[in-house]
């Protein structure tokens, strides 16, 4: 593939003559990739609460652990996949980091295959799921410098939306393909449940492997690393002194983190309050994942702050439900609450990654998308751990989702006095600075 000498997308004839076709065979590239990340990230999600029956003994406070680790590492990872891009290339480092998600992958399928398998090895496994988790910084970077403003929002909701899907997908595809023994030849033998079926839980990482190969070719051939966007760590680490990056990051968190955390824990969440529907287990992730490009196109069309105030009163009101329900122990209404809330993060997500290009210079948005993303992973380290804390202290779940309400309140008063009053968008538009 040619190389990019010049890019410019805020130039119009630029952008509709070369920039586009370039741009959108990056993203197309990016979005699988992103998924795949997701899906080993979200790997434990749905390996955890199957451990148990097929021979495992782990307590529940160790299965919630096993779901949370990779949040941890996810998200700690994410500090440092921020800068990658910068360092390294877009396309060069995408390569990398897809290529490295095929080792949790196989050691997951053969740990899964052995009750006998320590749980220190377990958990170590679920830290190497964390790889996956540190791609979004490094793909929301990289994918913000291919766009023109006016497009990034939903380009990045697009890229995020579609990225973030790989959760409902690991959450729908897994117990499915761990029914069958077609890949027994390969994956090994399945193992017995107490009921005398047989399952192939290996089946749940191994199934990826070829997607993973396919996908770090497509990018090793098909994308882009563009000319002007490399940038020494120290170059980058600037944003640390921005006060907004402060402030988008904790919206992001209230946000992104709230869908990512409850990703995490909600198939753990119906397991213990209503097993008979645990199938239903990859529907929130897959309405939050589909509702975020809606956010961005939303946000591009209506304003980022807007739309995210808008967003975060839905989220309380959808919090507030949730501890109704749960204490009446009503299927229908807690189910349409959660659902209410993952939509609302779906789109908050969307929204407040709008924001930050209008808020930062292109060079410094890349890395405070990625820098805000970080943070927001460690919510699927923070809210299943919350969960189990929760339940030891009470019983049950009221008091979590107590404290979540309390940051969504105190994340609209953030959001209001820096990008929604008059005063402060007038300060933006007179200034046009990073400050």
């Amino acid at each position: 593939m040619a190389r990019i000498n010049t890019w410019n997308p805020e130039d119009d004839r630029f952008w509709q003559s070369e920039g586009k076709k370039h741009a959108q065979r990056n993203l197309w590239i990016s979005v699988p990739s992103l998924m795949l990340a997701f899906i080993v990230w979200q790997i434990w999600s749905v390996v955890a609460i199957r451990l148990n029956d097929i021979g495992f003994n782990f307590t529940d406070q160790q299965l919630f652990a096993l779901a949370a680790m990779p949040g941890l590492v996810g998200a700690t990872l994410r500090f440092v996949y921020t800068f990658g891009v910068g360092m390294m290339g877009g396309r060069n480092w995408t390569v990398l980091t897809t290529a490295v998600l095929a080792i949790p992958a196989v050691g997951i399928g053969f740990a899964v295959q052995n009750p006998d398998t320590p749980y220190s090895v377990m958990l170590l496994l679920a830290a190497l799921c964390g790889l996956g988790g540190g791609n979004f910084s490094s793909s929301s970077s990289n994918i913000s410098f291919f766009f023109p403003k006016k497009a990034r929002g939903t380009a990045l909701g697009i890229n995020g939306g579609l990225g973030n899907m790989g959760v409902s997908v690991v959450q729908f595809v897994t117990p499915l393909i761990i029914t069958t023994g077609t890949f027994a030849f390969i994956a090994g033998d399945g193992q017995k449940l107490s009921n005398g079926q047989e399952v192939f839980l290996q089946n749940a990482a191994f199934i990826w492997l070829i997607p993973i190969a396919i996908v770090t070719i497509a990018a090793w051939f098909g994308m882009d690393n563009l000319p002007g966007t490399k940038q020494s760590f120290a170059d980058q680490f600037v944003i640390v002194k921005r006060k907004h990056t402060w402030i988008m990051t904790w919206l992001y968190v209230a946000t992104f983190g709230s869908f990512i955390g409850y990703s995490a824990a909600f198939p753990l969440l119906l397991k213990t309050q209503f097993p008979e529907y645990i199938s239903l287990a990859f529907l929130g992730a897959f309405l939050a994942a589909a509702a975020r490009p809606i956010g961005g196109w939303l946000a591009d069309k209506m304003g980022g702050a807007k739309l995210t105030s808008i967003v975060l009163v839905v989220m309380m009101a959808g919090a507030g439900s949730v501890i109704y329900f749960l204490g009446t122990k009503q299927f229908g209404g807690f189910l349409a609450s959660f659902m209410l809330l993952f939509i609302a993060s779906g789109i908050g997500s969307g929204s407040t990654f709008q924001m930050i290009p209008g808020i930062f210079v292109p060079k410094e948005a890349a890395p405070v998308l990625g820098f805000t993303a970080a943070f927001a992973a460690y919510g699927s380290f923070l809210i299943p751990k919350l969960f189990g804390w929760s339940v030891n202290i009470s019983g049950g779940y009221a008091p979590a989702f107590f404290i979540f309400i309390g940051f969504y309140v105190l994340s609209i008063v953030l959001n209001w006095y820096y990008y929604q009053r008059k005063e402060s968008v007038a300060v933006f538009e007179a200034k046009k600075t990073t400050a």
